[in-house]
């Protein structure tokens, strides 16, 4: 992670300080002079996984930059005494970077989620950003297997940013495995943000997001997400009792 990125740990994450504008100029900066920056949008529930799994924790470690985007991140980092400025998160993002990218004629790259939803979000994000060249897209379901063609096909096309929606598991593990490979500048993690552009799920209120419930939100709209929910929780839980702990530093090795 970048010298110049003030930063808060929680069970050794780093997470940004900075605000979505400081973020945004942060970026632009980096995209426009090429430097590869993979970036998490990081919730509560990806940081439980890396307390659990050391693996996870070291890929996280990984990125150049990690951001508060759980209203339940934000709430930790506050709760332990050195706030972040407030959340950033992965949608408002993808948006803001597209605007930048407006003005200097960026190229963008979406790959993720069903064949459906892929093809519906290109057209918008196409329509909404005319000047934002959409290089291309493909769905997020293929194996292993396929993964060399994925990235060649990336290369090939060779965007300044790099959208990815695939499963919690495999997202940021995918990203981090072959980021060197795709040779992009800009690569994130965007979740169900897809789904949202795309116009197949809502994004929660104005309200609900003040309010902090944008995760219950999303929950009446998908509750498969149940199960994924209940580590809200436990992290909340975990938090209060380590509070003393919280910021410790931890081993990637």
């Amino acid at each position: 992670m970048s010298k110049q990125v003030p930063t808060v740990p929680i069970y050794g994450i780093p997470f940004s300080k900075m605000s979505m504008d400081e973020t945004v100029n942060y970026l632009t900066e980096a995209i426009e002079q090429k430097r590869q920056t993979h970036v998490i949008t990081a919730n509560p529930i990806m940081v439980m996984s890396a307390v659990e799994s050391q693996d996870y924790y070291k890929m996280m470690r990984k990125a150049e930059l990690i951001v508060p985007d759980g209203a339940g991140v934000v709430w930790a980092a506050n709760y332990v005494g050195t706030p972040v400025t407030e959340r950033v998160t992965g949608f408002d993002l993808l948006h803001r970077l597209m605007q930048e990218g407006e003005k200097r004629k960026w190229t963008a790259y979406l790959l993720g989620t069903s064949q459906e939803v892929i093809e519906a979000a290109a057209e918008k994000l196409q329509l909404q950003y005319p000047q934002v060249r959409i290089v291309g897209y493909r769905d997020g379901y293929f194996g292993a297997d396929q993964d060399a063609e994925v990235v060649e096909a990336i290369r090939q096309a060779a965007p300044d940013l790099l959208f990815v929606a695939r499963g919690a598991e495999t997202q940021e593990p995918w990203i981090a495995k072959y980021k060197k490979q795709l040779g992009v500048p800009f690569i994130m993690g965007v979740g169900g943000s897809f789904d949202i552009v795309a116009g197949k799920l809502k994004r929660a209120p104005i309200l609900f997001q003040k309010l902090r419930l944008e995760w219950f939100y999303r929950l009446l709209q998908e509750p498969k997400r149940l199960p994924r929910m209940l580590v809200l929780p436990k992290f909340v839980v975990k938090v209060v009792r380590d509070k003393e702990n919280v910021k410790k530093p931890r081993s990637t090795t």
